[in-house]
């Protein structure tokens, strides 16, 4: 059995997508190392040990893998953990992340399921359009960075490869007015300090950006000051916001904002559709991502202007009013009332008139909107966390011809469309899509169909 500190050579067979390698010993157990890629020879040192597995610290790469990165592309410290595909190639991520939701499916017994080979959309580097740093009290003042992996310690920093360079700026600027006027940063522990957060959001094609501090008191006296510094340096800054969250709790942000100065959201063009993105309205973080995602959803879903259209988990609106030009009607649903409202907001925007939305509980979809509304095609949008059972068997009840499904979860879409599949649809094909580079996660689309015979 191994022991702690025990120092292996190791030959990495696989990598997986919590950006360990995977390795086994010469009695047979599982090793996992951090860093460590497939194709590697490694020297690694056992830091963790249990009955089913062990993990083990990298020492040393003795013969890298063809699939390993010459450079680095993050500066940031490997504790981040953020970047899980960090050392391997833009090809080698890609294929490991359509393996893994083929694994997925083969787990649930969809092995007849192709699984595509994964669609990268957008760059490797600076794609996210949001970004949260918390601030803490350092021993020179107060300082930013990202929680390290699992932990809630603060890796300082505020560099980071997935997020655009002038977040960093900000946020820089934001701490050293705040070294410079004395306020202190949010302390977890006591309770006391006032900066909790910074959170930024930027507009991929009109470059708008919204800045939010976020505060552990109900207001900030020198917020002014520090907004007249942040428009005059960054010319794209269109709304400086304060929020109050005064709760000992996880949870970034309260429920309360105060405008400082300017406009308490941004504009954005996604799918040449105009939508208005307030600080807590859901927005895809990759942009370019959504805009290809929702491609391949409106592909799918073969519209040809004469199919009623019903958008689950609609959010803010955007996949439905994206396809609204190409349907008779369009339904969204969706149980955030701010959403809603935003969705009823884009949708006036754009002078989209065939487009309405109901505020409710997707399992409860069909008692929320009038019974005698015929639906053609379905699209799914669920959190991670997938769909219910209920809505799939309502579906199934109402006979919807096509279900386009949009995950953030291939587990869960595996369930589903196991699920589905039970009431009598089936699926050719998934396509995963990297919307998240660099990260373990992947996004899919399928289109399940209801067979003949059902």
């Amino acid at each position: 059995m191994l022991k702690k500190n025990q120092i292996l050579t190791l030959d990495i067979v696989d990598l997986n997508n919590l950006g360990y390698g995977v390795a086994r010993e010469q009695g047979g157990s599982v090793v996992f190392v951090g860093g460590a890629v497939t194709g590697d020879k490694v020297s690694a040192k056992i830091i963790k040990v249990n009955k089913r597995y062990s993990v083990a610290r990298l020492e040393a790469v003795i013969c890298p893998s063809p699939l390993r990165l010459d450079t680095e592309l993050c500066s940031a410290p490997k504790s981040c953990g953020g970047c899980v595909y960090r050392y391997v190639t833009r090809e080698s991520e890609l294929e490991m992340k359509r393996k893994y939701v083929e694994s997925l499916m083969r787990r649930e017994g969809l092995s007849s399921i192709k699984v595509l080979p994964t669609i990268a959309p957008s760059p490797r580097t600076h794609y996210r359009n949001k970004a949260q740093y918390p601030v803490r009290q350092g021993k020179n003042g107060a300082t930013a960075g990202f929680f390290a992996s699992g932990t809630h310690k603060i890796v300082s920093g505020t560099d980071c490869a997935l997020e655009p360079p002038i977040f960093s700026e900000i946020v820089n600027t934001v701490l050293d007015f705040m070294n410079g006027h004395s306020i202190l940063a949010y302390d977890e522990e006591s309770g006391k300090g006032v900066v909790r957060h910074i959170y930024i959001r930027r507009a991929e094609r009109t470059e708008q950006i919204m800045v939010c501090i976020v505060i552990n008191d109900d207001n900030l006296d020198e917020a002014r000051g520090l907004a007249d510094i942040l428009f005059g340096k960054f010319k794209n800054i269109t709304g400086l916001l304060l929020n109050v969250n005064k709760e000992n709790t996880n949870v970034i942000t309260g429920s309360k904002y105060i405008t400082v100065k300017g406009v308490p959201h941004i504009e954005d063009i996604l799918c040449e559709k105009r939508f208005r993105i307030s600080p807590d309205s859901f927005w895809q973080v990759n942009t370019v991502g959504a805009e290809c995602i929702y491609g391949i959803a409106k592909e799918l879903a073969d519209l040809d202007g004469t199919q009623n259209l019903l958008d689950l988990y609609c959010g803010t609106g955007t996949i439905g009013l994206s396809m609204a030009d190409k349907c008779k009607t369009v339904t969204g649903v969706e149980i955030v009332e701010a959403a809603v409202n935003n969705a009823r907001l884009n949708a006036s925007l754009n002078e989209i008139k065939n487009a309405e939305f109901f505020c409710a509980d997707v399992s409860d979809v069909f008692t929320a909107i009038p019974d005698d509304r015929h639906f053609d095609v379905v699209i799914l949008d669920p959190p991670r966390k997938g769909t219910t059972p209920e809505l799939i068997k309502a579906i199934s009840e109402r006979n919807i011809p096509k279900v386009v499904y949009i995950s953030c979860g291939p587990d869960t879409l595996a369930r589903d469309i196991s699920i589905f599949n039970s009431y009598g649809y089936s699926a050719d094909t998934v396509q995963p899509v990297d919307m998240f580079p660099l990260t373990g996660h992947v996004e899919s689309v399928v289109c399940l169909t209801r067979r003949l015979d059902n």
